[in-house]
């Protein structure tokens, strides 16, 4: 033994001993700077003649910062040499000295030298490419596929010695030379040969050569990927457009194919691939719209990889599924134990009796030949915590569609307008349910899938795609029978037989699947779903049945071994999602039909109503009773014919809420199928429910009530010339429930003759809300006090004189005391409401108690209390307006109210004019409000103000408000822009003031002219070209007039041309059209000939223009009056009507008549005479 050691010693000595002698031959030899030929002579007489075995022993031994020095010498002489001719062997010989030596010692390489041997293996390929006739020469050949498979070999052995230290400019250039070589070898996979391996493949004859390539593409995709994940996000622009542009050819050549090449060793090559993919689309650095559709094609590819197509597929039950999937068994004769060493490893609880599992694949041992080269991932395929392949999952493949239902996923992400072009590649058209046409579609792997893990990933990536810009996009979806579509199926049939096939899949899973982790995905998607079909558009059935049946799944409840709790919750909130939809006919048919039956507090009745109030007992857990409530909320809200029916059980409800919240009733007993130990969890939600309930009955009181918002309230317009525009659109007010006039409607009076909702508005003052003001819990007070706000005026006046002052000084008191923001913010915004009433101001004292409860609010730090307290300080003054307009007092202020609260409503709203926007839209308003009775007459400029013993100047304020409207306009958001133009027109109908008095009027002008030409929001256009009519006379525009007039027929002449660039605008342009050509006409109507001489050659030159306009204009008015008639649907609305068009005509005629006296002083004659014949005829 001894002897052998030392033999072995001296061996080990004399191997260091020619490494070192070789070396160092080299670098000597090396400084006199040799020819490349030289070089590799040199590299062929010292190191590469030597014994491989005596290098391999001698890197052992010595120390690895030696080995490391010399290897890197070696590849740099190695690259001097690939610049000569006839070098192929030497190099090849370098690579596998090199190889040779990482496999047995780790290399440390630094960074510098990192770059010298990416670049001599860079010369490798190069010098291949370059010498061979036929590219694919070098991955085909068995030597050039060694080559390859030793190069990436040595970049995993260095990777491993480097660890995580290298930059990320290493990252790019071990990036690049890997994509290099998977893009140059993948070729040799496409060759002729290639396609003789793949039917060989098909047939159980294996090619050991294309084995070990597609192991070398696993291990270089592997590899990208490491690098991608640990620096991917300082990869450049150039690296990331190389990789997209590698793995979109590969995708290409997949999508080709008519099917993939199966097998283990390609489920693992597809994983990496689609791996790498992953990363590059995670982290996209230029658009990717030119690629989408290509990829989405090469992806749909692995959807149905590896299933068994003939196999019957049973949607919906996982169970009985994955029994009908199996693995094949092998042929009798076929189970031999495998030698060991060129099997994987198998952990042991994977393994059978008698022997190793067996890949599904059935490969020869000698397919493994490439294990040799440890080109294998460092964690075992079959992990400890995997399970037995079963249900299917041949090969591993479900791994392969779960990577490619990732990379759709992150398609999605990074470009989802161009997906939604392809959303019928995705997703089905018809027979989603139909197992016989099993597609390669997103529901289909959802539906079908073995694996319920692939499941539970396409799930994933279809709520990705409906969440991602689909709300917008579907709004055009249209259903139409397929019979119906003819030959050409347009883009809104598609996509309404796109959302038919994906409700009738969800509400499939809805009703049969088990799995408490796949329903609650499937009810997320549902969720969205829901949030994005236009249902008007769709069959009138389909919301009825999700409804239904997300109530029949409610109903019989999760699955054993799901958590109750958070099935509960998530199903009640997709339910009150479909309640939030647009009121459907079919829907308050159903509920009709429900609520003549009755409505069942117990369980086991499948009606939506009574689930939902069975559910929404105390007895049910809180957190299911609070989405249970929401649900009921949202329905209460679309459908208010619930309240009127149901409000004596509402009642009763909430107010045994309300006392089980209090603290000496606060022992509510909860359901044992429910109780869980969570502390104050419980609580909390149980607060939560209360508030819930609160809001329930809220939503009660304003349908019973016929709450409409408090747009409903008389607006008074700035100018008749205003509602001869027609612009006014029907505005739906988000907090007044949806009245329709095919459901039950609301009765204006109740059967005493009160106001319909007065009586359950007395009810609940007196039963409900002392309960809630006096509540402990601000979360529950904040929504009692937020019931005022749904309050209408016809309510309030019929209710007795002490029910009204409890409501105002309710809220006047939890502004002044309660300590809570949102509380205080909802009694500010209750307020704002009352202030809206008509003659609630006609007490002094009371409308002192009011301003200064909402100016004590406008100080609080906390920007939500600030926000409402100035809504309701811009109602105030808004009801200050319509009462000195009814009192007939625009001369004098102090009909309306004291000097003194004018001055402070003043000063307050100046000074809110510098907060935030959406203050400073509320402090516009206010001060337009005030700005339209304010007395502005010389002879009253000062008002006493006794608080502060001081006077307001009229003139200094009305300049201090004017300075405020400019400053607005250009720092302000869109709402406070229009309006400042609302204000000013406001302004402009202050009957004292003289407009062409102040020095401030041009400046005015200026802002209103900017907006009517460069804003790109049109209703702030339409209030500037509002606010430009109010003037009465051509003294009033002053100067200012020639530029209003030349502006004005700027815009109208260039308006039909303009590009709409938001969509949301559309619905504005014809009302900036009718109001721009009335601002117009009344602006022409008082030209004359006294005007300046530039206008008059303005309006020479505008002459044919102004004319056909003026026809086109005359053209457009009704023939007879009687054709109004005809059209009328009532007698006041053909009142309105005539009196419009007569105002219209009448505006036309005095517009033609001041041009038709211009052109006569113009030498314009023909002109001046049709245009005078024109006014003729309208008068």
């Amino acid at each position: 033994m001894a002897a052998a050691s030392s033999s072995v010693a001296k061996g080990a000595s004399g191997a260091v001993r020619s490494w070192r002698t070789a070396f160092l031959t080299l670098r000597d030899e090396a400084l006199a700077a040799p020819s490349p030929a030289a070089v590799s002579d040199l590299l062929h007489a010292v190191v590469l003649s030597l014994p491989p075995g005596v290098l391999g022993a001698a890197a052992i031994e010595l120390p690895v910062h030696e080995v490391v020095s010399d290897v890197v010498f070696l590849a740099e002489l190695g690259s001097a040499v690939a610049e000569c001719e006839g070098v192929a062997e030497t190099l090849l010989q370098v690579c596998r000295l090199i190889h040779n030596v990482s496999c047995k010692v780790r290399l440390e390489v630094h960074s510098s030298s990192w770059i010298i041997m990416l670049d001599f293996f860079e010369k490798i390929l190069e010098y291949f490419r370059g010498k061979t006739s036929k590219r694919i020469e070098l991955s085909i050949s068995s030597v050039g596929t060694k080559c390859v498979i030793e190069i990436v070999e040595i970049l995993r052995c260095i990777i491993k010695g480097y660890g995580l230290n290298y930059s990320s400019l290493d990252s790019m250039a071990l990036i690049s030379l890997l994509l290099h070589i998977v893009s140059s070898s993948f070729a040799g996979l496409l060759s002729q040969s290639f396609q003789n391996s793949f039917e060989n493949t098909k047939s159980g004859r294996k090619d050991t050569n294309y084995s070990n390539l597609w192991e070398l593409h696993t291990l270089a995709f592997s590899m990208i990927g490491d690098a991608l994940s640990r620096n991917g996000s300082s990869i450049s622009i150039d690296t990331w457009q190389f990789a997209l542009e590698v793995l979109r050819e590969f995708m290409d050549v997949f999508a080709s194919k008519k099917s993939l090449l199966e097998g283990y060793e390609m489920s693992r090559f597809y994983v990496a691939l689609l791996d790498c993919l992953h990363l590059v689309l995670s982290r996209p650095g230029v658009s990717l719209s030119e690629h989408v559709t290509g990829l989405v094609v090469g992806l749909k590819m692995f959807l149905m990889y590896g299933l068994n197509r003939k196999s019957t597929l049973f949607p919906g039950n996982t169970s009985s599924r994955e029994k009908s999937f199996s693995v094949p068994r092998q042929k009798s004769g076929s189970a031999e134990i495998r030698n060991t060493e060129n099997c994987r490893y198998v952990p042991p609880h994977l393994r059978k009796s008698g022997g190793l599992v067996s890949h599904p694949s059935d490969t020869p041992a000698s397919e493994y030949e490439f294990s040799k080269y440890d080109v294998t991932s460092s964690d075992s395929d079959l992990s400890d915590s995997d399970k037995p392949t079963k249900g299917g999952d041949i090969f591993r493949s479900s791994k392969t569609r779960i990577a490619a239902l990732v990379c759709i996923q992150d398609l999605c992400r990074a470009d989802p307008k161009s997906l939604t072009s392809i959303w019928a590649m995705l997703l089905p058209i018809n027979d989603v349910l139909q197992t016989g046409k099993y597609q390669d579609t997103l529901m289909a792997c959802l539906l079908f899938d073995p694996v319920l893990k692939t499941r539970i990933t396409s799930a994933s990536a279809l709520s990705t795609i409906l969440e991602f810009n689909s709300s917008v996009f579907l709004q055009v979806a249209e259903y139409k029978e397929s019979s119906k579509c003819g030959s050409f199926t347009t883009l809104s049939c598609s996509l309404g037989q796109i959302l038919m096939q994906i409700h009738r899949g969800i509400l499939h899973l809805i009703q049969h699947e088990t799995n408490g982790g796949l329903l609650a995905s499937v009810f997320k998607i549902l969720a969205l779903l829901i949030s994005a079909t236009p249902y008007s558009r769709m069959p009138g059935e389909l919301l009825p049945t999700v409804i239904t049946s997300i109530s029949e799944r409610i109903r019989v409840g999760p699955t054993p071994k799901a958590d109750q709790t958070t099935f509960m919750g998530t199903a009640f909130s997709c339910l009150a999602a479909a309640m939030s939809t647009s009121p459907s006919q079919n829907v308050s048919i159903m509920l009709k039909k429900e609520l003549s039956q009755g409505v069942s507090f117990t369980a086991g009745n499948s009606d939506v109503l009574s689930v939902i109030f069975h559910f929404s007992r105390l007895e049910v857990h809180p957190t299911v009773r609070f989405e249970a409530l929401q649900a009921l909320k949202a329905l209460v809200h679309n459908y208010p014919n619930v309240a009127t029916v149901c409000w004596e059980d509402l009642s009763a409800y909430v107010h045994l809420m309300l006392q089980s919240s209090l603290p000496e009733e606060s022992k509510c007993r909860v359901s044992e199928k429910f109780s869980v130990d969570v502390g104050n969890a419980v609580g909390l939600a149980n607060e939560r429910s209360v508030m819930a309930a609160i809001k329930v009955l809220d939503e009660g009181l304003r349908a019973t009530s016929g709450f409409q918002g408090t747009d409903d309230l008389l607006e008074c317009r700035l100018l008749d010339i205003q509602l001869l525009s027609d612009n006014r659109r029907a505005k739906r007010v988000s907090s007044a429930p949806s009245y329709e006039s095919s459901m039950f409607g609301i009765l204006k009076n109740g059967p005493s003759g009160n106001p319909s909702g007065a009586k359950q508005w007395h009810e609940v003052i007196e039963k409900h809300l002392p309960l809630v003001l006096s509540h402990g819990s601000p979360m529950i007070r904040a929504a009692g006090i937020t019931c005022f706000a749904g309050m209408t005026s016809s309510v309030f006046f019929s209710l007795e004189n002490d029910k009204q002052r409890f409501i105002v000084y309710s809220l006047i008191f939890s502004a002044f005391n309660d300590e809570v923001p949102s509380v205080r913010s909802a009694a500010c915004r209750g307020i704002g409401v009352v202030a809206c009433f008509p003659q609630i101001f006609s007490s002094p004292k009371l409308l002192d108690d009011i301003f200064h409860a909402v100016e004590f609010n406008t100080h609080h730090p906390q920007i939500s209390v600030r926000i409402t307290s100035s809504w309701a300080l811009a109602n105030i003054c808004d009801s200050l307006r319509h009462r000195a307009t009814d009192l007939h007092s625009d001369t004098f202020s102090g009909h309306v109210a004291s000097s003194e609260i004018i001055a402070l409503l003043f000063e307050t709203a100046l000074r809110l004019s510098k907060d935030g926007d959406k203050i400073k839209s509320n402090a516009i308003r206010a001060l337009g409000n005030l700005s339209r009775f304010a007395n502005c007459t010389e002879n009253s400029t000062e008002a006493s103000m006794e608080s502060t013993g001081a006077s307001i100047d009229t003139r200094h304020w009305l300049e201090r408000m004017v300075q405020a409207f400019v400053s607005c306009v250009t720092t302000g958001n869109v709402k406070v822009q229009w309006n400042v133009c609302h204000a000013l027109g406001n302004l402009f109908l202050n009957k004292t003031l003289k407009l062409q008095d102040v020095p401030w009027a041009p400046s005015v002008y200026s802002i209103l002219l900017l907006l009517l030409r460069d804003s790109t929001n049109f209703k702030i256009r339409i209030h500037a070209a509002v606010a430009l009519a109010v003037p009465e006379s051509r003294a009033d525009y002053g100067s200012s007039f020639s530029d209003i007039l030349q502006s004005l027929e700027h815009v109208l002449e260039s308006i039909a041309s303009e590009q709409v660039q938001d969509p949301s605008s559309f619905k504005y342009r014809d009302a900036l059209e009718k109001q721009l050509t009335l601002t117009t006409l009344h602006v022409l109507g008082l030209g004359s000939l006294q005007d300046d001489q530039a206008l008059k050659d303005f309006l020479r030159k505008k002459a044919t223009f102004l004319e056909q306009w003026l026809s086109s204009l005359c053209s457009s008015l009704p023939q007879t009056p009687g054709h109004l008639e005809h059209d009328a649907s009532s007698s006041d609305k053909q009142e309105n009507e005539l009196s419009s068009h007569a105002v219209r005509k009448q505006m036309i005629s005095r517009a033609a008549k001041s041009l038709s006296e211009l052109y006569e002083h113009s030498n314009q004659s023909r002109i001046s005479q049709r245009l005078e014949k024109m006014a003729l005829g309208l008068s």
